[in-house]
């Protein structure tokens, strides 16, 4: 029986070797973290409680947001992230958090949107036969009574805002529509929303039933894929400025002070 995640494939597309460290050998990171990483948490979590309170009646002004954004940022906050891009500063990335969060108050204010559960955790079953399984978590779970439609919330952090050819064959949020079809009826109708707080900006999508089943057959072939591999190339892509176990990896031993051009 193998349990995977998004992340988990993500990682054996990305580079072999990374998946290799990663969840085969459980090598321990020589970075403890990324910035980027520690910004997206931040904002994820104190987003988490927004609508917690919200759902309790409660609507936190903006001055108690970014109070409990400064309080999750500082709680996690260690000296050794890894910061790439040596015109940014440790400040100019809690200010980016900052920004975002405030964007997102004025245009969601008051936040009341039909929020079923937030980080709720889903299974989704691809073969039961093999026990072949993807453990996931929703950002945010809606059920909009104006359209009665289910939607699928994802906060996304990074700069780049994808095309809507890229999100249509995104793979991590249809997987998760699966998981909610099963629970809530394969009749139902699923969005997919992205929100790219840099550009404070939604993304939408929607799949199809026989676009599910072939997206459950693409992934199964790809979890073949990884349990039969026996090498594990690296793969040397401008991610490897973020890739946690480039200090010591075999791709970068003679080019340890060496970075990829991320203009």
């Amino acid at each position: 029986m193998g349990i995977y995640s998004h992340s988990k494939l993500s990682t054996f597309e990305q580079c072999p070797l990374k998946y290799k460290y990663r969840y085969i050998d459980k090598k321990k990171p020589d970075i403890e973290k990324t910035i980027e990483a520690h910004l997206g948490k931040a904002v994820h979590d104190t987003l988490e409680l927004i609508y917690n309170e919200v759902k309790k009646e409660k609507v936190l002004t903006i001055e108690e947001i970014i109070e409990v954004y400064t309080e999750n940022w500082q709680r996690n906050y260690s000296g050794n992230f890894l910061i790439v891009k040596d015109n940014l500063t440790t400040k100019d990335y809690f200010n980016l958090g900052v920004e975002f969060l405030v964007s997102y108050y004025n245009q969601n204010f008051p936040f009341k949107d039909g929020t079923i559960e937030c980080e709720k955790k889903v299974w989704i079953v691809l073969d039961k036969e093999r026990g072949h399984k993807i453990q996931g978590y929703i950002d945010r779970l809606v059920y909009n009574s104006e359209t009665g439609e289910y939607e699928i919330h994802d906060y996304k952090t990074a700069n780049n805002l994808p095309t809507q050819e890229k999100v249509d064959t995104d793979r991590q949020l249809a997987l998760y529509a699966i998981a909610i079809r099963e629970l809530f009826g394969e009749d139902k109708e699923i969005k997919l929303i992205w929100h790219y707080l840099a550009h404070n900006t939604k993304v939408e999508s929607k799949r199809t039933k026989e676009q599910l089943e072939q997206l459950k057959k693409e992934t199964l072939e790809l979890i073949e894929k990884i349990e039969s591999a026996k090498i594990f190339p690296y793969n040397k892509s401008i991610l490897c400025n973020w890739c946690e176990f480039r200090p010591s990896c075999e791709a970068w031993k003679n080019e340890k002070q060496k970075s990829l051009n991320i203009s």
